[in-house]
């Protein structure tokens, strides 16, 4: 039944209604979350000093190799990684503040979006009960035909009015949930990040126990850092020639062959396995075509076999290490001398030498070694066998 409404009860009723409901969406305007900006000035600072510092140190790397000028590139490559890290930390920072903000914002919002519904729900229901009369009821109902005519409008506009803000905040709630979104996956940025800080660390490290490693062989001595500089630049011009130019083809092998033994052939101190690993690569025209790769991942995965023993703790040289020559280039392993060296896995085998152009004391005149290739995509290098 058709319940009588007077005119200026209908017109408090909807302004009271529209004004909450209006109030819950501006509210929800003003809470729309703004991401900070993705380089903070103290981030484009540090990447303005990171720029600087890279020129330095290509300046300094095309001056004539003294110890002097190799301190200086060290000294410089630590602290361009010291700044690498500081942007990497100050992106992390950033992007925690972001997801902070936006996390209590959206929190917020979903509580107001949730009182708005229930409003809107009671708000629904008013207009139906008031909006299922017919328009002979409200005729009986109005005292004129004015007073018909301002009843059939307001219900019209609070009809139009609810459905309107309905939409409104189911399409805020929505953006909300983009926005999200967008907020989760710079939570995977930072997860990202934390793995460069990590490796930045790690590298960090190094650099400084390369420093110290190079001041204790030279003892601040030019002549004994021209001696080192002359070893190492022998030591891969041999390794580099031996995978370009490789020998007589040995024969098939089987995983956990004896295919060698340790020994310290041409530009070594002393006898250890130089180890190297070649993907996408083959053996063709007498050379391996491919990639050098890191071989920690082969040493460490259980499907191959160690091609010796005391890995990792007899490890002398990482592969990526970073010197003042370059990078290394494989995995040295050091172990005492004729210790047997197997193949990781089954192939073809190559022998392979070449000369090494420095007299090195406790190395030879021509460097030797196995190339394997596992005809999977997957070459393999053992030198300074005997």
């Amino acid at each position: 039944m058709f319940k009588k409404l007077s005119l200026a009860n209908f017109i408090v009723g909807l302004l009271l209604g529209t004004f909450l409901l209006t109030f819950g969406f501006a509210y929800a305007q003003t809470e729309t979350p703004t991401p900070t900006p993705s380089t903070s000035s103290r981030l484009q600072e540090i990447q303005r000093q990171i720029t600087e510092t890279e020129a330095k140190i290509a300046g300094l790397k095309s001056q004539e190799k003294t110890l002097s000028s190799q301190i200086a590139v060290v000294d410089n490559q630590i602290a361009l990684t010291t700044l690498r890290i500081n942007a990497v930390k100050q992106q992390i920072s950033d992007l925690t503040l972001d997801i902070d903000t936006t996390t209590k914002k959206i929190t917020s919002l979903e509580t107001s979006i949730d009182e708005l519904t229930k409003v809107l729900i009671n708000r629904i229901k008013a207009t139906y009960i008031t909006g299922s009369a017919s328009s002979f009821q409200i005729l009986i109902a109005s005292s004129n035909v004015s007073d018909f005519v301002e009843r059939a409008n307001y219900l019209r506009i609070a009809q139009a009015h609810d459905k309107r803000l309905i939409y409104d905040t189911v399409q805020a709630k929505n953006d909300y949930s983009n926005q999200k979104e967008i907020f989760e996956d710079k939570k995977k940025e930072v997860q990202i990040l934390e793995a460069e800080l990590e490796a930045y660390t790690a590298q960090l490290d190094q650099e400084k126990r390369g420093k110290q490693e190079l001041l204790a062989a030279t003892q601040n001595d030019e002549k004994k850092f021209q001696e080192l500089l002359n070893r190492l630049r022998a030591d891969a011009a041999s390794i580099s020639r031996a995978i370009g130019n490789i020998g007589e083809k040995l024969g098939p092998v089987n995983k956990g062959d004896v295919i060698a033994a340790v020994g310290s052939s041409g530009c070594s101190t002393g006898p250890h396995l130089h180890f190297e690993v070649f993907t996408n690569a083959k053996v063709e025209g007498s050379r391996i075509v491919g990639a050098r790769v890191d071989p920690k991942p082969y040493l460490e995965d259980g499907r191959y076999e160690r091609p010796v023993p005391n890995y990792p703790q007899n490890v002398t040289t990482w592969y990526g290490e970073v010197y003042f020559l370059g990078t290394h280039t494989g995995i040295d392993i050091a172990n005492p001398y004729g210790t047997p060296i197997r193949a990781i896995d089954g192939g073809e085998a190559y022998f392979t030498s070449a000369p090494c152009s420095y007299n090195i004391p406790g190395g030879s005149s021509l460097g030797k070694g196995i190339i394997v290739d596992h005809k999977n995509g997957t070459v393999t290098l053992y030198w300074h066998i005997p």
